[in-house]
């Protein structure tokens, strides 16, 4: 049996964070999504909110942190998992370390201003870290976005 097949599997979860993104593409954000996970259950869901809320750290990573905390009660995440389709910046890279957040999961590399370009070690020392998980889809819905930009 395929174990990427669960619904509790890192691809499953990253789906969820595209449906996030969608949700900001459709509201001419930058299509980000972020889910957080917490016994497999998912906890908080966000997109890219930057236009929206007239803000530039509202970002996807951000709001999905506020909600974590709140829903859970807690100010850490150590038994939490964060699915964002776009490698965190540093700002959202800081705040996962100081999140203390158990397992971040990404899809697609941000080679300008992904957190990896300038210090990898940023997040807390016992966060895991997967990368490349559906890489191609979030990539394809990023190129999606910035190329109707282009276009208009």
């Amino acid at each position: 049996m395929n174990m990427n097949l669960s619904i509790h599997s890192d691809e499953h979860f990253m789906k969820e964070a595209l449906k996030q993104a969608e949700i900001g593409m459709m509201n001419k954000e930058i299509p980000v999504g972020a889910v957080i996970v917490c016994n497999n259950r998912i906890i908080a869901r966000a997109y890219n909110q930057t236009e929206t809320l007239n803000d530039s750290t509202a970002h996807a990573e951000m709001i999905a942190l506020t909600a974590a905390f709140n829903y859970l009660g807690a100010k850490y995440l150590p038994d939490c998992s964060i699915y964002v389709t776009l490698e965190p910046c540093i700002m959202c890279a800081g705040a996962l370390q100081w999140a203390q957040i158990g397992k971040l999961v990404y899809g697609a590399s941000d080679r300008k201003r992904g957190y990896t370009m300038a210090n990898s070690s940023i997040l807390h020392p016992k966060t895991k870290v997967i990368d490349g998980i559906l890489a191609l889809d979030c990539k394809q819905k990023l190129d999606k976005f910035f190329n109707s930009i282009r276009n208009h």
